[in-house]
Formats: structure tokens, sequence, C-alpha cells
């Protein structure tokens, strides 16, 4: 049977790896496959290195729109990364009647809507497995292995750069800065981590994910996100003294009044095991109604793990390449005409427990003001700890771990807590999710 051909934006650090990995294993993917998958031309704006790598295997051209318009090649795959050009490049794909293989988030969670729309016009697939946390096939075990499931809620560490810092952290008892800056040494984090440490990256990947899992568009206008570079080590070492990790979480939750679409840090039980999942590593929890809770664990991120998913997305679109579109996988797991308006519910009517750590002077009746403006509100302490001011020290930190509570309740105590007099700094919160039985 004729090859399948593959044009390729971009052969950076993923593009490299799909290429070594597609060339290594060609014998194993074409007796899955079927038919043999080449990748035919190459497009990079660094045309000697590309050359360098591909040899005389591929057509090397610094023009990507000669790639999408060629028609030759069956199938583009998009890793060029951003959602401007590639947007360009992916729709004039489809609109060429060529199937799209993509590890690009932002793009999809950004414009996803359009192109999916755009794809389904034109009959053709658009596969992203590689989109979300590397060589985890978690958009398969959600679109495909899962479905007999109502999707209750997911919960994961989607960005291996966050945790990294956080696991460091923890371990070495070092600043949030210093971390940072062996996280860049070492090529962890960008010289730019804007998009990682702020929960971007994350809520971008989320995005794909909810949608999948409760069958509504992409919305990442909507997801409340919150990083951790204002995470102290203090809070750190006080989450584990209680029997808490703080992790960068992800989580989306059907609930009655509409779906949670969230990204910050979390105080998770040390007894979870998501909770123990250490460096640039990712872990997704997902509630099934039926299976239960299942957990997705391995490498988020890397020229190799994403690499794994990209291919795999080549044998799928090449094995469901001749046949009818109506019995094809919808890209949202959902039939396009069955996609739900469900609301995505705001931040403040979130329903979560939470530490909450504030520093006040040292004298009686403190903590019964703190308590009475909690009850006010509706706010249950859960537990308490008040360390010990050192000597000649008139200030000290209590830490309290509340029952659920709407968020709106805690921002409003929160409030009237800071302006009590005997209050020194603004009272850190972080959330706290126990994550079932799991």
């Amino acid at each position: 049977m004729k090859p399948i051909c593959v044009g390729l934006l971009g052969i950076g650090t993923v593009g490299g790896g799909t290429w070594r990995v597609l060339t290594r294993n060609q014998e194993e993917i074409t007796r899955r496959a079927g038919r043999g998958i080449h990748i035919v031309k190459v497009a990079d704006k660094d045309v000697a290195r590309a050359q360098k790598l591909v040899g005389d295997k591929a057509i090397v051209t610094a023009d990507a729109y000669e790639v999408v318009s060629d028609p030759a090649i069956d199938i583009v795959v998009e890793l060029i990364g951003g959602d401007g050009v590639a947007r360009d490049l992916v729709l004039k794909a489809i609109e060429n009647g060529k199937h799209v293989v993509t590890a690009n988030k932002a793009l999809l969670a950004t414009h996803g809507n359009e192109i999916f729309a755009a794809a389904q016009k034109k009959d053709v697939m658009v596969a992203f497995e590689g989109a979300v946390a590397g060589g985890i096939p978690i958009i398969k075990a959600l679109r495909e292995g899962l479905t007999a499931n109502r999707i209750e809620w997911i919960a994961g560490i989607i960005n291996g750069t966050s945790n990294y810092i956080l696991s460091e952290m923890r371990d070495k008892g070092l600043a949030f800065d210093t971390v940072l800056a062996e996280a860049q040494r070492l090529g962890y984090a960008e010289s730019d981590p804007t998009f990682d440490i702020e929960g971007i990256d994350a809520a971008h990947k989320l995005t794909i994910m909810s949608a999948i899992a409760f069958g509504i568009p992409m919305q990442f206008d909507k997801v409340y996100t919150e990083g951790i570079s204002r995470l102290t080590q203090e809070d750190i070492r006080y989450a584990e003294q209680l029997g808490y990790r703080i992790k960068l979480l992800g989580i989306t939750r059907r609930t009655p009044e509409g779906i949670e679409l969230r990204v910050h840090p979390t105080l998770i039980p040390v007894r979870r095991l998501i909770a123990n999942v250490e460096g640039v590593m990712n872990a997704i929890l997902v509630q099934g109604d039926a299976v239960g809770a299942t957990l997705y664990y391995g490498a988020g991120a890397g020229a190799e793990p994403t690499a794994s998913a990209v291919v795999a997305d080549l044998v799928d679109v090449t094995r469901m390449h001749t046949a009818d579109p109506e019995h094809r996988v919808p890209h949202l797991a959902f039939q396009p005409d069955q996609l739900s308006d469900l609301a995505i519910l705001p931040m403040e009517e979130v329903v979560t427990s939470y530490y909450l750590r504030m520093r006040v002077v040292d004298k009686p009746g403190v903590l019964a003001d703190i308590a009475r403006i909690l009850a006010d509100r509706g706010v249950s302490i859960d537990a308490m700890v008040q360390r010990e001011p050192s000597e000649g020290e008139e200030q000290v930190d209590i830490i309290m771990l509340t029952h659920q509570t709407r968020e709106k309740e805690v921002n409003a105590a929160i409030a009237a807590i800071e302006k009590l007099p005997v209050v020194s700094s603004k009272v850190t919160r972080i959330r706290l999710e126990e994550l079932g039985k799991h």
C-alpha cells in the first residue's frame, strides 16, 4: 500500500524527536499502521540545521506554506508553537484537505473551536495527543478509554517546570527565586518562565482536558489561573508539618451549578499518590462514575516523550485515513452537534477547603477575634496551629485549615481579618483538595 506522506512544520526539540522516533521505529510503526509513514518535506527557518538532521531523506524548505499547499502531502504535523502563524498554517492545511497532527496546546486552547469546525467541514482529522502531558496518553484515555464514564473531575500536575521548582523548594529548603534560576540553568525553565510559573501553560492543557471530559467548547479565557511565584518556604514547611504537599494543580469538576475550571497551588494530603509526584514528572487523576479513580503518570515534556504522542497520532490518522468521517472518534469525544453549553463556574462560587496563614501580634483575644470573623462568614475551622514566638518576638504565625467553604465567603473573611490592628501582614490563602480516597 502507498505510504502516507507527512509534512513537518518545525524540526526543533519535539520535531527532531519526532523525526528520530519515526525513523528508529519505522518497521514496528509500519506493522501497526498497516502502511509506511514517511516525512517527505520539512519546513524550518534554520534550513542548514534541518538539512543536516534529515540528510537526503526529505526535502527541506524555509517556507511552511509550501508544505501545507503540497498536493503530495497527506498529513501536516505542526510543531512550531504559539497561536499566530501556527493557526494560519493549520487552517490552510485543513482548507487544502490535509489531516493535522499538533502538539500545540496554546493553539488549541485559544483557537480549537475554530479549527475543529473547519476540520469537520472538510472531513479531515486533527489529532493532538502531544498537546497535553507529553508522552502520557491522557487524551486517548479521556476520549476513548473512559468513554463509558460520566467524568466527575480531573486534577493534574501538568506543568513539569512548576513541579520541579516546588519539589526542590521542599527537598532543599531553597527560596523560589533560587530554584527558578537553577531550573533555567538546567533547561527546565525558559528564560521568560511566565507561562510555566504563572500557570498559563497548565491552563492551556486543562482547557483541552475539560472540553473532552465534559463535552464543552474550549474556553481558555474562563480558566481561573494562579501561579506559584508567591509561594514561600514557610508555607511549604507548614504544609508538610500538617501532612500535606503543595502542588500546582489544574482542576476541572462537574457541579450542579456548572463546570469548575481552575489552576492554582493546592495542598494535597501526603498519602495521595499524586502528592508524591516529584521533579519534572506529570500526573493526572481522573474520577469516573463507573471506573472510579485512574492515575496517569509519566514524562510531561521532552523531545522523545512528546514525539511518542505525535507519532501515535500519526499512526491513528493513518489507520483512519480512508474511514468514513462519521465513523471517526470526534475531536472532543462528543459528537459536534452534542456539545453542551454548561456554564463555567466563577471562582468566587467554587467550594473547597483552605489553608490560611496569618502573622499576628501575640496577645490575648486575637484568636477569638479571628474565629468570630470566620464564623460570621460561615467558615468552619478544621484544624489550627499556633506557633510559639521566639524569645523576644512579639508576633507569631497562626495557621488554619478550614472545612469546605464557598470562595467568596473566604475572600470576605480574609478582607475583614486583614483590617484587624493585630494582624501585621496579608493573609496567605492556599486552596486544599482531599481528592477523594486515592
